[in-house]
């Protein structure tokens, strides 16, 4: 019997790193697309068409990092590189024979707006403004500009992401190492995360429910305010005591880092409703059980 095809695209960072070793595991044929050799290129539309006939899924990641200074430069490449790669591949999935079943384009949880009063869901989240809004919203319209009867789209909204070998959590390790994990500016943003193991098991429960389609929010259903995430994250490395950094001085870091104080001082409450509704149970629903994890215990 042959393996179920998975192909991801942009998949050579934190996130497709792990997707491409957990489907592998499970008996998965994974292809992907991006620029390292010997992945499918993505000047090459035929090669991207073949990839894609007869796929179970397919997964779009691809997208220059945030975690830069927005100047025009790179304003433009965060833009392009989000919406010029999803318009490649909806152009391949039209061309295909045996189109994938499940497209999952990545999006955001940050398309919503600053959040201090309430949680944002699909159904009752305000979208926000701003230029990572902007992104956002443009990345998730290239995806539904393409009328596709034979493959189901989702928009992926994903939190910020926790695990092992990566993600957010190690640059707050360095910073509690190093003293200075305590709040950051006023601590009352909310902090929404989701472990990386869940982010590979939410998109197995989509292929295998058929009626998911549309933006769905990717963040654990128990987010917590920065002062709380900053008070687990101590305790999890076995540190007292951290320095609080308001926010004149975020400002002067990120300046120093080449980043963006947005990354930490937006408040990001956001609930994963229809995942929760569809009836997803979370391996780490809270932020202690994801941290203990991280830390091998």
């Amino acid at each position: 019997m042959m393996a179920l095809k998975v192909v991801i695209a942009g998949g050579t960072g934190f996130i497709g790193t792990h997707l491409q070793k957990r489907f592998r595991q499970d008996g998965y044929e994974v292809v992907m697309i991006s620029r390292q050799s010997p992945h499918v290129d993505w000047t090459d539309h035929a090669a991207i068409v073949e990839a894609l006939e007869g796929a179970e899924l397919l997964i779009n990641l691809a997208g220059k990092s945030v975690n830069c200074r927005y100047h025009k430069r790179n304003k433009e490449a965060i833009m392009s590189s989000r919406t010029d790669t999803t318009r490649r591949l909806g152009e391949a999935v039209s061309a295909c024979v045996q189109p994938p079943k499940l497209w999952i384009n990545s999006s955001t949880a940050t398309i919503y707006r600053h959040a201090e009063d309430r949680p944002m869901t699909e159904q009752s989240g305000e979208i926000g403004s701003g230029f990572s809004v902007e992104v956002a919203q443009a990345w998730e319209q290239q995806l539904f500009a393409f009328t596709l009867p034979h493959t189901r789209q989702i928009a992926l909204r994903i939190a910020i992401v926790l695990g092992r070998d990566g993600g957010v959590n190690e640059p707050y390790q360095r910073l509690v190492k190093l003293g200075l994990g305590g709040v950051q500016g006023k601590g009352t943003q909310m902090f929404s995360w989701i472990h990386i193991e869940d982010v590979y098991r939410i998109i197995q429960f989509a292929m295998a429910h058929p009626e998911l389609e549309g933006a769905i929010n990717c963040s654990a259903p128990n987010p917590v305010p920065n002062h709380e995430q900053m008070r687990m994250l101590r305790q999890s490395l076995g540190r007292r005591f951290g320095m609080p950094a308001p926010r004149w001085l975020l400002e002067c870091g990120a300046v120093l880092i080449r980043t963006e104080t947005e990354l930490v001082l937006k408040s990001r409450w956001v609930l994963p409703e229809r995942l929760l509704q569809a009836g997803y149970q979370f391996r780490y629903a809270t932020l202690e059980a994801a941290l203990e994890e991280i830390a091998g215990r």
